[in-house]
């Protein structure tokens, strides 16, 4: 299957090794895997923040750089939510109304393709300590991903995965949420990582680099003994840098 890759400009500013082992991921899956280097943004920083011209703008650019009849698949449950859901408020009744509802029904995050389109979970990956899975707000409630994840994880040798108490609750990132209401995201972080902790978790995995990247300052500034993982580092783990 060939598949066009979208690469997040979280994840291509600040995570790359993410989007190279999303590649290998796809290739090990028996995907051949295309990139458009001229790819940038989905445009959800301009459009949750208010700029919604600037978020179509921006918008129109992703429909044209990937082809609306291609599989398109991105290791961010968030790009994927506002492709999916939020691109209805910019582009209905537009000149770009069809190619953004052919779009929008071929996009899909890592672990739901992975998952429930290729019907693929084992890699060979491997990851000695125990796991608490992070139910990203986009990833549960705008993509209605809860068990692909876990069911790609379960499968990962040396990794003892279990829940923590209030999974499902937001860990306080939110995009410029946590830039203007600092004291409340960062209280929100303390509290995802604590029950991390008190399951005895040595790694917060999930489908979002915001999510691990507003925990991970946390952990940081705290000198916390656990780690934050992407989902797509941890299934290519022991296999993916031979």
């Amino acid at each position: 299957m060939k598949v066009e890759l979208f690469v997040p400009c979280f994840v291509d500013q600040l995570y790359p090794e993410t989007a190279f082992n999303t590649v290998k991921l796809l290739e090990k899956a028996g995907c051949n895997v295309a990139f458009n280097p001229s790819q940038t943004c989905c445009g959800q920083p301009a459009f949750n923040a208010g700029f919604w011209d600037e978020a179509k703008e921006v918008g129109t650019k992703f429909l044209n750089d990937f082809e609306q009849d291609s599989i398109i698949v991105t290791p961010s449950a968030s790009c994927t939510g506002m492709v999916k859901n939020y691109y209805n408020d910019l582009f209905t009744n537009t000149i770009e109304h069809n190619k953004c509802r052919n779009i929008q029904s071929n996009i899909y995050e890592l672990s739901d393709f992975l998952v429930n389109i290729l019907q693929f979970d084992y890699f060979g990956a491997e990851l000695d300590g125990r796991a608490v899975y992070h139910d990203s707000c986009s990833g549960l409630r705008e993509c209605h991903i809860k068990d692909e994840p876990r069911q790609l994880l379960s499968k990962v040798f040396g990794l003892e995965l279990v829940e923590m108490k209030d999974n499902e609750t937001c860990c306080g990132f939110g995009g410029t949420f946590a830039v203007k209401f600092e004291a409340i995201a960062s209280a929100m972080a303390q509290q995802k990582v604590d029950n991390a902790l008190a399951a005895g978790a040595d790694y917060i995995i999930s489908t979002d680099a915001s999510c691990l990247l507003h925990l991970q300052a946390y952990i940081d500034k705290n000198n916390l003994p656990i780690k934050t993982y992407h989902l797509a580092d941890v299934l290519a783990n022991g296999w993916g840098n031979v």
